[in-house]
């Protein structure tokens, strides 16, 4: 029997005697992160808030085995945000589709959640109509062509099943039941509320594809509410793609289960927290980036050399910049290269490396070097 066709769904039920500390310490360090970052003042909160929302996306969108490119995201991001990051590029469309769906959960946290709304965002992660090479019903329910709807994995023939979602003739009186429950539950702790309509959604599965990402921004949106701020300073989803693995096995296990969720919501709390710790380097790393461009802009720097810059203080950045790197990146040549970065050297802004010749590369100071 799977949860939704217990005889209590979807009336949920929880221990929350049992969940008390736990939520009070979440609550705790959000109140102290949000305090932190209110006394970064207005430029470097836009940052740390820009950092979380490329996370969110990007990591989202990895949970489902989508890469995006981290800098088309952040460059879209901050273009829709009025945020000046210097050397701008152009997204591809599915990286802006996927951003406007991101920014109306957390930025509109306030507006109701409704069928309409959602069907916008499904549109938005796929534009072409297509999953992949397979058509799919796009802003619309799935359909009685797509039962059953199974969650599988393993070769062909020996397939895992690791729940089944409802009928596609029961997706109406289902989501119409979220829906109300979204827009009244206001008598739980927004932050439980999150865990609650994540399950929630993720169990119904009302659409071909996409169901992940787009509970995973209802939960963003939920947490949003719970902030009382647009601005975003930690990324839940970026914690559970490096926890996918157990995050599958948690709503896998509550999909064989009952409504009673206690167990998911301790799980869920758990993963919060330490999202909320990981913010803590976030944080660290915002600081780094300020001190550092408070020495560079001592001395203006040019378009390319910005960009190169702005590239190398990306988390995703490997290894170090060399002169054929650099040409590629700002589409110059190895001459002009050399030359910003000898440059960037004689300031102090890039550090050599150990080696010489073909090896020759450079480094931005660390934070014992400003």
């Amino acid at each position: 029997m799977w949860i939704h066709e217990h005889q209590d769904w979807p009336n949920f039920i929880w221990d929350a005697e049992a969940l008390t500390t736990k939520l009070a310490d979440i609550r705790h360090r959000q109140g102290r992160l949000l305090g932190r970052m209110e006394g970064l003042g207005f430029k470097l909160k836009r940052e740390a808030s820009l950092c979380t929302l490329t996370n969110d996306v990007v990591k989202s969108s990895a949970i489902e085995g989508k890469n995006l490119n981290p800098e088309e995201v952040r460059s879209s991001i901050a273009n829709r945000l009025g945020i000046d990051i210097g050397g701008l590029i152009s997204a591809s469309r599915d990286v802006e589709d996927i951003v406007e769906m991101m920014l109306d959960a957390t930025q509109q946290f306030s507006k109701p959640l409704t069928k309409d709304r959602l069907f916008d965002w499904h549109a938005a992660l796929f534009p072409t109509g297509r999953s992949g090479m397979h058509r799919i019903t796009v802003g619309g329910w799935r359909t009685l062509d797509t039962d059953p709807m199974q969650v599988v994995s393993g070769p062909i023939g020996k397939e895992k099943v690791h729940f089944e979602a409802p009928g596609a003739d029961r997706l109406e009186k289902e989501m119409q039941a979220f829906f109300d429950w979204f827009g009244n539950g206001h008598d739980i702790d927004p932050v439980l509320r999150a865990g609650v309509a994540h399950l929630w959604f993720v169990t119904i599965h009302p659409f071909e594809d996409g169901n992940g990402r787009i509970a995973r921004a209802i939960g963003d949106m939920a947490l949003a509410s719970a902030d009382n701020t647009q601005d975003r300073f930690y990324s839940l989803s970026s914690q559970i793609e490096a926890e996918r693995k157990d995050y599958y096995a948690q709503l896998e296990k509550q999909q064989s289960s009952t409504p009673e969720i206690t167990i998911w919501l301790e799980w869920f709390l758990d993963c919060l927290g330490r999202a909320i710790s990981s913010a803590e380097t976030t944080l660290g790393n915002v600081l780094f980036k300020a001190q550092l461009w408070n020495k560079i802009n001592q001395k203006s720097v040019n378009d390319r050399q910005r960009l190169i810059i702005n590239r190398m203080l990306e988390n995703d950045f490997k290894g170090h910049m060399n002169t054929s790197k650099y040409a590629k990146l700002v589409k110059c040549s190895n001459d002009t290269a050399l030359r910003d970065i000898q440059d960037l050297k004689r300031r102090c802004i890039f550090i050599q490396n150990p080696g010489g010749g073909r090896s020759t590369s450079y480094r931005l100071p660390n934070r014992e070097e400003m």
